[in-house]
């Protein structure tokens, strides 16, 4: 099957837990379509570069999906439709990178830093 990489933003008046509980929902909408979720990262609260629908921030989170293309877009058109989740981006990968994404390893590297 091929591999996705998806980035979905919700609104920023969400707590941790609801934005998180998003990502589950849509978890269950590829399983039932015949894919699955690889990996699921977390990236947290941000600030944006511009205004999408009157909000400065957003809940960033990243998904790794093993699934095909209509599962895929089924569950974009759900969360287009979803009031909670204001963008999403997908891309098709050829592979899968181990470990933690580039917006983890960043965190993780501040942190030495202040150390």
């Amino acid at each position: 099957m091929p591999l996705y990489e998806h980035v979905v933003i919700s609104r920023q008046d969400l707590s941790n837990a609801q934005a998180e509980g998003l990502i589950e929902h849509f978890e269950k909408v590829l399983s039932e379509n015949g894919g699955k979720i690889v990996d699921s990262e977390y990236w947290g609260l941000k600030t944006m570069a511009y205004k999408i629908n009157k909000n400065r921030k957003g809940h960033y989170s990243f998904l790794k999906t093993d699934s095909p293309p209509a599962a895929v877009q089924e569950m974009e058109r759900l969360m287009r439709i979803h009031e909670d989740i204001m963008r999403v981006l997908t891309i098709k990968v050829d592979i899968h990178n181990e470990g933690p994404s580039i917006q983890i390893s960043k965190r993780e590297d501040r942190r030495e830093r202040s150390e």
